[in-house]
């Protein structure tokens, strides 16, 4: 074939290549916009205003990272973070605790299986609010149901307040998140453990493997990106966690139950410092990447493992 009339034909792959590219960013064009203007242009503010004394009225002043500065000698701040921390390790063992058994409980087909995940996704569909609220009845002294079933049982000699003390107010917390989200945990598991090819378990059986082998040998090696997904999002949801209390404990009892994500609000837009809430914001995420990386870095799939 001639350079001539190859020239034509390459100048029409070329073509159709620059208009398959073009057609590509029409389609995610709509999604470039979104994270645009509601993740990035925020992010970029937020950052702007991190750097300000941003007052709630009159005008913003530039003051570097005085904010960030603030921030390493709020010990305010720094003990909500702790409580966090202590926080989200708690509720996300709990939450696998309870979602795990469920997806191996919902995976394989029996009867009425579909009954059980619907069931048991249920409360997902409940949003934080409206969970803290209800939760926030169940839990009163007075008129709720927990407390005078226990003293109705004869199970406690009088009506206890769960919300008065920091042990039961966390665990009735940790109870209710529990409630809510192990049904969404529990759909992801199930998406991973249903991938796992069954003739792999099959020949584990054939060889002698254990219930116990198989889900250690098998199970949890090919579900890693499956673990990792579920811990990203079940640690970013714990660290990011103020609906809950806020809405039933309001930081009590005695300031005990603040997090971070309440210290932020507090300092935003209850003392109306805004550029300090910003700089909180940004150590957060920070905070958030990091943990997100860790988790990849030790979850991450082995070499030559597809």
């Amino acid at each position: 074939m001639s350079v001539s009339a190859a020239l034509p034909r390459a100048r029409t792959r070329m073509r159709r290549r620059s208009s398959g590219n073009l057609m590509g960013l029409v389609y995610i064009a709509p999604a470039i916009a979104f994270v645009g203007v509601f993740f990035i242009m925020p992010l970029c503010m937020t950052a702007w205003m991190s750097l300000h004394n941003w007052p709630l009225m009159g005008v913003p002043r530039f003051i570097g990272i005085a904010n960030y500065l603030a921030i390493a000698r709020d010990t305010r701040f720094w003990s909500a973070l702790g409580f966090t921390a202590h926080y989200t390790v708690i509720v996300t063992v709990a939450i696998f605790a309870v979602a795990f058994p469920l997806a191996l409980f919902i995976e394989r087909p029996r009867p009425g299986v579909g009954v059980y995940r619907t069931f048991f996704f249920m409360p997902v569909v409940v949003g934080f609010a409206s969970a803290s609220l209800l939760w926030s009845w169940l839990l009163n002294v007075d008129s709720g149901l927990f407390s005078p079933a226990l003293f109705e049982l004869g199970l406690t000699q009088r009506k206890i307040n769960l919300l008065a003390g920091f042990q039961p107010a966390f665990w009735s917390i940790i109870a209710m998140v529990v409630w809510k989200v192990a049904g969404f945990t529990m759909v992801i598991l199930m998406t991973g453990l249903q991938s796992i090819p069954g003739e792999l378990h099959e020949a584990a059986k054939i060889d002698g493997a254990g219930a116990l082998a198989r889900f250690r040998l098998i199970t949890l090696p090919l579900m890693r990106r499956t673990l990792a997904l579920a811990l990203i999002l079940s640690v970013s949801g714990s660290v990011l966690a103020f609906d809950q209390f806020y809405i039933i404990l309001r930081g009590g009892p005695n300031n005990q139950t603040l997090t971070a994500v309440y210290w932020i609000f507090n300092q935003s837009f209850v003392s109306f410092k805004l550029g300090y809430g910003a700089a909180l914001s940004m150590v957060l995420l920070v905070v958030l990447i990091v943990l997100s990386l860790i988790q990849l870095r030790v979850l991450r799939q082995p070499e030559g493992v597809e």
